[in-house]
């Protein structure tokens, strides 16, 4: 029972994440809103000027952005974490007879959910402008699982990230600065190919690369035509991806949980 108290726990806590959400529809309708603009800027404005070999160019979009958004969509758990220790519910927490780690669990819980819901919205706007998957349903399945996979792990750093700085406002630009350009130096909205030298190494070891990559491959939206990728890490991008993922939960887990057991005890 020891084992599953800080599940049930961090379950009870993403309930009460989740209800704010619906308390504040404000928060989901701007998290949705933003990837629907870059999937119609992309597919109608820019789209049009960018040729990809053998592709479609609207099917190869469309799973980059997925990459972008869930990415995005993880530092909801950061902002989460310092407005509570800001607004001070973590020291209520702190009087309940819960397990400490239940506050990490539930919030980076809840946020994979809210990250299925702006999925859900993003594929039907996808659809709309001429996106399809082209693979069989698990195949589709495994491609939307590994994108929510990989932002839970990011979530985790976010959470870590939320617990060291002072204020909301500050997680929210630290984050932008380093996740706007780590998902664009990567093949998310273009291929690779013409890069420079040194940012095209960058781009194609990326992890962003890689779970966009085999988002591509699971939708079955990079044609038998286009040639293999010459790094291996685009050539095995759900190994690699999934190397990353539990790399991340190595070492963010047990940050967040000390960093939280420090911040807590203050």
């Amino acid at each position: 029972m020891n084992v599953l108290k800080p599940v049930a726990d961090g379950a009870v806590v993403a309930k009460r994440n989740l209800i704010k959400i619906k308390r504040v529809p404000d928060l989901l309708v701007f998290s949705t809103i933003s990837p629907i603009m870059f999937i119609l800027l992309f597919a109608y404005v820019f789209g049009s000027a960018i040729q990809v070999q053998g592709t479609n160019y609207r099917e190869f979009l469309i799973p980059g952005i997925f990459a972008q958004t869930v990415i995005f969509g993880a530092t909801l758990t950061g902002a989460g974490m310092a407005d509570d220790m800001k607004k001070g519910i973590i020291d209520r927490f702190r009087s309940l007879p819960m397990s400490r780690s239940a506050v990490l669990i539930g919030r980076t819980g809840s946020d994979v959910a809210n990250n299925v819901l702006i999925i859900t919205v993003m594929s039907l706007t996808g659809l709309l402008v001429g996106w399809r998957i082209r693979s069989s349903v698990g195949e589709a399945v495994a491609g939307f699982l590994l994108l929510l996979v990989f932002a839970y792990a990011i979530s985790w750093i976010m959470a870590w990230v939320g617990l060291i700085v002072p204020s909301v406002e500050v997680v929210n630009n630290a984050s932008f600065v380093v996740i706007f350009p780590l998902t664009f130096i990567a093949n998310t909205f273009v291929p690779t190919n013409n890069f420079p030298g040194p940012l095209k190494f960058v781009a194609n070891w990326n992890p962003v690369s890689s779970v966009t990559q085999a988002a591509r491959q699971l939708f079955g939206n990079i044609p038998e035509s286009v040639p293999v990728p010459d790094y291996w890490s685009l050539r095995h991008p759900v190994l690699y991806t999934l190397g990353w993922v539990l790399l991340l939960l190595l070492v963010f887990i047990p940050l967040s949980v000390r960093q939280y057991k420090k911040a807590a005890s203050r």
